[in-house]
Formats: C-alpha cells, structure tokens, sequence
C-alpha cells in the first residue's frame, strides 16, 4: 500500500514549552498514521526530561538555526535548480513587503528575509524527499515562510493563529487568509474574526481546537480525597500583562483581609516577573503566594493534582493583544479543577459562567475576590463545578477529537491521510 504523503509542521520554535499545543497536535497525527515532519523557525528550546521532545528536537528542520549564510546558500542553491519558481516565489514576497498593510518600516525588510528563508527551508525539504502540503501554528514568521516554501514546492499550506500573532504581532494575514487552502480556526471567534478580513465558507475555515490528551490531564485518584489546607489557588501562565496576575495578587490581598484562609502559586515566567514580586511583597503576600517560576508540563499536572481552584483572569493589554483559549485553562478543566478566567469572547467557547468554571469580567478585582470568596468557602460547589468542566473538555476539546477534525481539513484539502480510523474512509 503507497504510503500517505508527508505533512510539514512550523512552527516558531518547535518544541517549546509554553506551545504544547503544537506538538501535541503533532504526535496527534502521527499516532494516527499520517507522517508528520517538523520545522523550527528558531533553534529548538532547550525541554526538562521528556524524552520524546528531545527527539523532535534533534529531528526538526532548522530554517534560521543553521545560520545566515547557510539561508542564504540554500536559497540560491534552491533559486539555480528551480529558477522559474524561485522567480515567482521572490516576487511574491517583493510584493507583499512593498504593498502589505499590516506592516511597515523594518517589518517589509523581514518579509524579503521570509522569503529567502521559505527558498532555502524548500531546498532542505526536497533533500528529506519533499513535502506534500505544509502546516504552520502561528500566524506571523512562521506562516510567512510556510507560505513561501508551499509556493516554491508548489504544494499548499494551511496555518493556526492564535493570540499576538494575530493582534500585535500581525503580518500579511490578508495575504495570507486568502492564499491558505484552508485556515484552522481555534474559536468561533477566530473565524467570525478571520471573516471580517477575507470571507471564505466553513469548511475553508473549520474550528479545530488545542486539544488536550484527557487521559494525560486527569483527575488525580488522589486529588481531593484530603485537599490540602488552606486550599491552594493555582495559576500557570506566561508573566505578562494580558495574564492579569497582578489582578490576582490584588484580589488575593483583599480575600485574605477578610480572615479566609488561603495560599497560592504561580508558575511560569517572563518580562512581569519584577513587578509581580514587588507587588506580592507591597500587598504582604510573602507567606501565601509563592513563584515557582517555568516548570516542566509534568510537574504543572502535579500541581494540579492539589489544586482547589486555578486562576487565570486575562484581559486585553494595552498594545491590544490578547488570550485565544489558554491550553493550560483547558488542562486544569480536565484535571477536575475548578476554573476561574477572565471573561473574553473566546473563553466563552470554553466555560459558560457557573456552569463549568466561572468568568470575572476584565480588570475587575471586587469581581475576582467575589468569585475567590465564593469558591474557597464552598467546597461542594467547587466540586460540581470541576466535575462539569472536565465533561466540557471531553466534549469539545480532547485532542483526539480535534486532530480528526484537523485529519478532515487535510482530506478536504486533498491529501489522502493515511488515517488508521475507519469512520473517514
């Protein structure tokens, strides 16, 4: 039996710790026998002990790791064999850098590199045999050189947008929403937004969530059967504005004035790390919040595993970016925690307020303590909380489910995927 055609998977920097998504998705397909390849646009990060990220890490295709002038010989290399192509690639991303409006200045010289890049990553793939349509998680660089690279193998691309590389961080999305033989939609949302800049019909534009393997993020057979004392509000997320972790500390200050026994930890990392100290340190929290700092995906389940409740109140920052649906919201929901998040369109899709989790609106502390007050004082409420958001998870996004969804879209696309489930055939 001829083997499917292989799928290239890019991804900014593949894999990497705070993007489990992609490389979930990843393994996803490949366990259901479609070959998968991957490709970093930035050197791998470096990953705690998971051997099989390791080895995605020493698999992936390098495009700006291996160097400036090895870009730029691929790039000619691919330019001389393939020298029609090669022109229209070029002229393609000359004239995206001259007439895109969602970049400027700097930005349209990075676009002519994106274009080199996606000359010399089709040089490196038609080396490991060619590829037969290109994925990219990530709507800015790295679908930028997918884009390219499709067009010089003359094979198609699709892509997933997320959060800043769609608000902040946006380049040549028009462009690109109208050249992708279809755009993966993580919400709703993303879709009725995706339309508002190119309209194309559902199934061009299909709703394929970051799933989350729910026999992975689970419930602990341990978990509740003696909950820690006081209870422990958990929080995982990148220190950055859009998060709300200083809404956090303050609503934390406020509860805890109240006499209501309770403690914290926040895991993960980034530019707020400073304030957020100063802040917990200002608001006397020393002794109930601690920061753990970035930690590998399996102890963020052990932490979960003696969570009461997890807390991640996003908003909209200043520069306008933005939460899509947080994957670590969607894994303490599957572990059988209580969710607390701040109300954003997109998180809708996930949590329907004081049915699965509860939503605090943006920039609202009272609400948050209110919410805080309510769940560290009501023990059952919790429980049935987390025991339908669990459900929800297993409903709507499990990662099996949402890469049959995504297996669906390749088919439609015209790759035959190989798929070892005999419901698509």
């Amino acid at each position: 039996m001829p083997q499917p055609p292989r799928i290239l998977f890019i991804a900014p920097w593949l894999p990497k710790l705070s993007e489990t998504f992609v490389y979930r998705e990843l393994f996803g397909l490949r366990e259901s026998g479609v070959p998968v390849l991957g490709a970093s646009v930035h050197a791998p990060e470096q990953v705690w002990d998971e051997p099989r990220l390791h080895a995605l890490a020493r698999e992936v295709v390098p495009i700006y790791g291996s160097g400036p002038l090895r870009l730029l010989l691929d790039a000619a290399v691919e330019s001389l064999g393939h020298p029609g192509f090669a022109l229209r690639t070029g002229m393609t991303a000359l004239g995206d850098a001259v007439r895109g409006r969602d970049i400027s200045g700097l930005g349209r010289l990075k676009v002519l590199w994106q274009g080199l890049a996606g000359l010399a990553l089709a040089r490196r793939l038609r080396k490991r045999g060619g590829m037969a349509h290109i994925h990219a998680h990530l709507a800015h660089v790295a679908t930028t050189i997918a884009m390219y690279a499709a067009g010089q193998l003359g094979v198609g691309f699709s892509f997933t947008g997320h959060a800043a590389d769609i608000f902040r961080d946006r380049s040549l999305l028009a462009e690109k929403l109208r050249r992708a033989g279809f755009v993966s939609c993580i919400s709703r949302w993303h879709r009725d937004f995706y339309r508002t800049i190119v309209n194309r019909p559902d199934q061009e534009y299909p709703v394929i969530r970051c799933g989350v393997d729910v026999s992975e993020f689970a419930p602990s057979s341990e978990a509740h059967l003696e909950e820690p004392r006081p209870p422990l509000i958990l929080a995982v997320g990148r220190l950055v504005p859009k998060k709300g972790f200083d809404l956090l500390l303050r609503a934390l200050a406020a509860v805890r004035s109240q006499g209501i026994e309770l403690s914290c930890r926040i895991v993960g990392d980034g530019p707020e790390r400073e304030a957020l100290h100063k802040l917990a340190a200002d608001l006397n929290l020393g002794d109930v919040v601690t920061f753990l700092g970035s930690r590998p995906n399996p102890e963020v389940r052990e932490q979960l595993s003696q969570a009461a409740i997890f807390a991640l109140p996003c908003r909209t920052d200043a520069s306008g970016d933005r939460d899509g649906i947080p994957v670590v919201l969607m894994e303490a929901m599957a572990c059988g925690v209580c969710a607390i998040s701040g109300d954003l369109p997109t998180i809708r899709e996930l949590i329907d307020h004081q049915e699965n989790g509860f939503l605090v609106p943006p920039d609202d502390v009272p609400a948050l303590v209110h919410c805080l007050e309510k769940l560290l004082t009501d023990a059952d409420l919790r429980k049935t909380i987390a025991t339908q958001g669990r459900l929800r998870i297993q409903e709507e996004f499990a990662l099996d489910v949402n890469v049959g969804r995504l297996r669906k879209a390749l088919e439609r696309a015209g790759l035959r995927t190989g798929s070892t489930d005999h419901g698509l055939h």
